[in-house]
């Protein structure tokens, strides 16, 4: 009778130890779903700046941006390069943004309602830009005129080409352009293309092109100064983060990049 008890009470041990196996592996399953909860909440805490930026701002800002991500860990930023009065329209309908960077003061002015106070983190100027060589010898804006020389310019919608506008019309220069370009680096496309004998693009713009284009400078009392105002926008997601780097694009670190694109001091 004792022994017919004592395996009674075996069988029950086995029965039950069967019955909490699988409750033990759920139990696992829920720790590592746990686990896993931890590991996306730890990503999530990452964050990605979108930054609009003027076309002329293309390449100094894939060198800063690097510089920034390697300064703060956990930071990505993400531009989107395109014509100020493009980025413009985005931000009004609403487009996901954090920060915005114009080529001029008056896009940046018309969008109050959407950023927040803007502070001019660079300056530029205007050159000529001809192909490589200078093949049609032209020396300066007057040069533009002429009725043989194929010249591309920006839209006067475009910073660049108000800029551009503003500085013939201060000669008394009258040119027929061949195409009106939506940014700055159209323009330049076309010359290094051949399409176009000469255009007015940015001075860093034509430095990226070394050996492609050649650059006739125009002289200061002739030239207009481009001012660049960055700032943060209302709609942003990640409001500190975008104002961080606003703040951080006038630091000597951010200053020195652009310096060294041949962007002027605020």
């Amino acid at each position: 009778m004792s022994q017919l008890f004592t395996g009674r009470r075996a069988a029950a041990a086995l029965a039950t130890a069967a019955l909490l196996l699988p409750l033990t592996a759920c139990g696992g399953n829920g720790d590592a779903k746990k686990d896993e909860g931890a590991t996306k909440s730890g990503s999530a805490a990452k964050t990605d700046l979108t930054v609009l930026a003027a076309s002329s701002l293309t390449d100094v800002f894939k060198k800063a941006g690097a510089v920034y991500e390697k300064a703060h860990p956990g930071t990505t930023v993400n531009f989107s390069f395109a014509g100020s009065q493009e980025l413009a329209a985005q931000v009004k309908n609403g487009a996901p943004a954090d920060a915005l960077v114009t080529a001029d003061t008056k896009t940046m002015d018309g969008l109050r309602a959407d950023a927040g106070k803007p502070t001019v983190i660079a300056k530029n100027r205007l050159v000529i830009v001809t192909g490589k060589g200078n093949p049609k010898k032209v020396k300066d804006l007057k040069g533009l005129t002429g009725s043989k020389l194929k010249v591309v310019l920006a839209a006067s919608q475009v910073p660049v080409g108000r800029y551009s506008k503003q500085v013939l019309d201060a000669q008394k220069l009258t040119v027929k352009p061949v195409s009106q370009e939506p940014n700055v680096r159209a323009v330049l496309s076309k010359v290094e293309l051949g399409e176009a004998d000469a255009g007015l693009v940015y001075k860093t713009d034509a430095a990226t092109a070394p050996g492609k284009v050649d650059a006739v400078a125009i002289p200061d009392a002739q030239n207009a100064v481009a001012s660049y105002p960055a700032a943060p926008l209302k709609s942003s997601r990640h409001s500190a983060a975008a104002t961080a780097f606003v703040k951080w694009l006038s630091t000597p670190e951010a200053q020195k990049i652009l310096q060294q694109a041949g962007f002027q001091k605020p």
